[in-house]
């Protein structure tokens, strides 16, 4: 239970709770170089890495500086002139005029995402098919947030590194910080995407915030040049937003927010950097209302902070903090195949099977076995964790990709030997089942 001097998350942590669709995953809070609060939801756990989709981008940005401070690349040189390969058929004279620090930015030019028009230029490479796109307007001057500018600086690192960026990053920010346990996830030809497909642990955003919320020092050395983190933060081009926290300008692959700046991937995973009360907040979560997380945050988080807490630390069991399971009675589980039903939303998902104590998914991917124990408790086995139970005749079963925000509601009937499945979030591409852990 929380310590009786430690800081005040519980008012936070109900007014995320009764947010639609909000549902926390990890809280790690530090403060004045300590951490003051921390908590994982059952199945989640600490050692858990997890899919952070954009935030990966802050990452990719950090990489970019240590190259940058290296002399391997110069914000002021074109795109194009780290791909002379492609200087013949990048004709139009904007895609030429594309600088490092504006893909650095999101101000190509371009007046919106570009990504599908560029895996179709550039026949599946998105720097070419970035190139590819003619900009609406000149280099510098809007912004959109737009995949293939930040594939566009992963590349350009990869290349003059002449390595991954995991490979890149590891002496250089992995090994010093103490980070373990992470992946990249790879395009076909093998290049990291670097605007997402990052797997880390809650307590590596938490480090990556504080390496920055300590302009680049770490345990007394520089590791990251504080000219660097001065630049990447601020903001280099007005964003023009509807919600607030997205309308306050755009640095190199971080948002100005109304309070500090931030990392942020989509369904709620945050690297919050607030030096006003010299604070680092990381969550991963599945919260659609990302605006509504952040407002919970400044309205009962950031005053906690700024009063200044306490000496303990908010750390409750696990057990206090588990996700639901499915609610319902116990029942024994037989064999059974199931098909699709017409209330079935996933398309890709074909064939659903019970064996003993597993349950078997069939989709364009390769076969997923998801363990099955005792009804109405989570079951973890690697990238994956169930809980079932039995309600009207019905088995609800919930998988949860515990690697991921993600969690599938199954629905099976054994009197009509028909499934129904539905995401609570919808993973972003829709990939295979099988894709929705950490590579290893």
């Amino acid at each position: 239970m929380p310590s009786s001097d430690a800081i005040e998350i519980d008012p936070f942590v109900a007014a995320a709770a009764a947010l639609p669709d909000v549902e926390l995953h990890s809280l790690m809070v530090v403060q004045h170089g300590r951490v003051v609060a921390e908590g994982w939801w059952h199945p989640y756990a600490p050692q858990t890495p997890q899919l952070l989709y954009s935030l990966s981008k802050s990452f990719t940005s950090t990489a970019l500086g240590y190259a940058v401070s290296e002399g391997l690349v110069d914000l002021d040189a074109t795109v194009l002139s780290y791909f002379p390969e492609f200087a013949g058929v990048v004709t139009d004279e904007r895609s030429r005029a594309i600088r490092v620090r504006h893909v650095a930015a999101m101000a190509s030019g371009h007046d919106d995402e570009t990504v599908d028009r560029a895996l179709r230029a550039g026949d599946g490479d998105l720097v070419l098919g970035l190139l590819l796109v003619p900009p609406e307007r000149e280099p510098g001057t809007v912004f959109a947030y737009n995949q293939p500018c930040t594939y566009t600086v992963s590349a350009i690192v990869q290349r003059v590194s002449g390595g991954s960026l995991t490979e890149y990053l590891r002496p250089r920010l992995f090994e010093p910080l103490g980070i373990t346990g992470y992946g990249w996830h790879t395009d076909a030809g093998g290049r990291e995407l670097g605007f997402t497909g990052l797997h880390a642990t809650t307590e590596a955003i938490a480090r990556l915030g504080q390496l920055y919320l300590r302009n680049g020092a770490w345990n007394g050395r520089q590791l990251l040049s504080a000219e660097w983190v001065a630049e990447a933060t601020s903001s280099h081009v007005a964003t023009n937003e509807p919600n607030p926290d997205w309308a306050q300008g755009y640095g190199f692959q971080f948002w100005r927010s109304r309070h500090g700046y931030r990392g942020d991937g989509a369904y709620g995973q945050l690297m919050l950097i607030l030096p006003e009360v010299d604070a680092v907040v990381a969550i991963t979560s599945q919260s659609p209302d990302m605006q509504g997380l952040l407002n919970a945050v400044w309205t009962h988080l950031l005053p906690a902070l700024a009063s200044g807490g306490g000496a303990g630390v908010w750390s409750p069991s696990l057990p206090s903090l588990a996700r639901p399971a499915p609610v319902g009675r116990p029942g024994e589980l037989v064999p059974m195949s199931f098909r699709a039903g017409p209330g079935n939303e996933l398309a890709s998902l074909r064939a659903v099977e019970l064996r003993a104590g597993e349950l078997v998914l069939a989709d364009a991917g390769p076969e997923l076995i998801a363990p099955l124990g005792a009804p109405q408790t989570w079951t973890t086995a690697g990238p994956l964790a169930t809980a079932y139970a039995w309600a009207d005749g019905r088995l609800l079963v919930d998988v949860v990709f515990v690697e991921t925000p993600h969690r599938l509601h199954l629905v099976l009937d054994p009197e009509t030997g028909l499934f129904e499945a539905r995401w609570q979030a919808v993973p972003l591409g829709e990939p295979p089942l099988s894709v929705l852990k950490m590579p290893r």
